[in-house]
Order: C-alpha cells, then sequence, then structure tokens
C-alpha cells in the first residue's frame, strides 16, 4: 500500500484479517481484462496475491508498494515486487495497463498520482483501479471525529484517507489526459471474520497514534463501543460500510498541460 507516514503494514496481521481485500479484488482484475504478454504495473500491490493473479494470467508485471515489509511477503511470492512510492513512480511509456486495488484513497495527492500513472503508461494503455468512494467508512470516521475530539485533537489532521464521488474523480482522470471507459460508485458492506478492534488496528494507525501509547487502548475501546449498534449486527458479525468507486480509464495520446 502507498500511505500516510504514520501508517504501518504487518504482512502476518494483514494476512490474518484482512486478506478480505484481496479477495474482493477479483472484479477489478476481471475490469483489467489481462492478456499474455502485457506489461501490467500493478501499483500498491501490497503482498502480491493479486499481482500473483496478474502473473499467472502471462502478463509481465512489476509490483510497487511503498511498504517495504508488504514488498518483501510479495517477493516470497517470486514476483518483481519493489519498493517505490505510488507518487514517485521513475517509469515512462512503459507499462500496457496500470492495476490497482484498494490503494488510491490512501494517497492524498491525486493529481501527482495520475500525472506519473499517465506517463508510465504507453499511449492508448489502461488504468483500471478500485477505490474508496465518497461515504467509504463513514461510521467509522464519525466514531474517531468525537473521540478524538473529546481529547481536543482535530481528526482531519490525521485522517489518512481521500474519498471521492465518481464526478470528483473522473474530473481528475480527464484533466490528467485519460479518458474514462467506465466509472461506478457503490457500497459495498463487508462483514469481517473477526473483531472490529482488528480492522481498526490494521487500517486506523493514523488515527490511534494520534493519542500517547498509554491511551490508544482506551481509544480504541472507546470507539468499538460507538460502532458496536452501528456496524455489529444481530448475529455479532461486524460489517464495514464501505463504498468503493472502480473506473476503467486510457491514456490519451496529446500530452495533458502538466
Amino acid at each position: 500500500m502507498a500511505t500516510q507516514m504514520t501508517q504501518r503494514w504487518n504482512p502476518d496481521a494483514y494476512a490474518e484479517h484482512a486478506r478480505f481485500v484481496s479477495d474482493l479484488g477479483a472484479p477489478v482484475v476481471d475490469l483489467l481484462d489481462p492478456q499474455p504478454g502485457e506489461r501490467i504495473l500493478d501499483l500498491g500491490c501490497g503482498d502480491g496475491a493479486l499481482t500473483e493473479r496478474l502473473q499467472k494470467a502471462g502478463c509481465d508485471v512489476v509490483a510497487i508498494d511503498s511498504s517495504p515489509e508488504q514488498v518483501w511477503a510479495a517477493l516470497q511470492r517470486r514476483l518483481d515486487a519493489r519498493v517505490i512510492d505510488a507518487v514517485e513512480l521513475p517509469f515512462d511509456t512503459e507499462f500496457d495497463a496500470v492495476f490497482s486495488n484498494a490503494v488510491l484513497h490512501w494517497i492524498r495527492d491525486a493529481d501527482r498520482l495520475l500525472r506519473g500513472v499517465w506517463t508510465a503508461l504507453k499511449p492508448g494503455g489502461r488504468f483500471v483501479a478500485e477505490l474508496g468512494g465518497a461515504g467509504c467508512v463513514a461510521s467509522i470516521r464519525e466514531a474517531f471525529t468525537a473521540a478524538l475530539g473529546k481529547r481536543n485533537i482535530d481528526s482531519d489532521t490525521v485522517d489518512p484517507w481521500y474519498f471521492p464521488t465518481a464526478e470528483e474523480y473522473r474530473a481528475k482522470l480527464e484533466t490528467c489526459g485519460f479518458s474514462v471507459d467506465s466509472i461506478q460508485q457503490f457500497p459495498r458492506p463487508t462483514p469481517l471474520a473477526g473483531d472490529v478492534n482488528h480492522w481498526l488496528e490494521v487500517f486506523a494507525q493514523s488515527f490511534l497514534n494520534a493519542v500517547p501509547a498509554y491511551d490508544r487502548k482506551p481509544l480504541l475501546q472507546e470507539v468499538r463501543v460507538e460502532l458496536k449498534p452501528r456496524l455489529c449486527n444481530a448475529d455479532g458479525v461486524w460489517v464495514i460500510d464501505y463504498v468503493r468507486l472502480r473506473f476503467a480509464a486510457r491514456r490519451q495520446a496529446a500530452t495533458p498541460d502538466f
């Protein structure tokens, strides 16, 4: 994942508590429709689960992630994985397609990201991705806003996520030289296999790290109590209020005015 500095990824915890991220990424791979022999950049590869699927489709895949720990996990799958920040792409007209799943909402400088993707693609190359859309994990953000507010901390200063509307992201893509083939935003309530605390410890570190170490467990429990009536169903299953934004775009030949 490409993330804020306060977010660290533990491959073991990710595999145990966040495997649903790559499991639910299969439709994005289908939208990409990878063809044998294509050179593809997997932007924010994580531990390489979806990269491996692209490689098995016969593609020449370069996998990048800003997390050395996740890249190490991807290397164990014998992938071409590299530690590269998504907003500092070093590639020039090299790829037939750029693929990304559950990463772009971690990157607040979307314009810089999109300029780098445009440059990395060959003319006509595809950019297919899914990210969080407007309203994603709204209950969790609201719970942290309230809990941190009691501690005189403005949650906006530590919120790591950028969840745009389809209209907003389409405009950014077009401004950065892409034609948009499709873009859709949709709710995807996602049940967890375990307790919401595991999800929060994996994905919400920026909020938790906003308080001193001694206050993190109290903050975590306070947020859990707030979330339980909203996200825990009658069967005791936690269901995260995800909203997804999925698109397919192409690099236009004309150079945009960066």
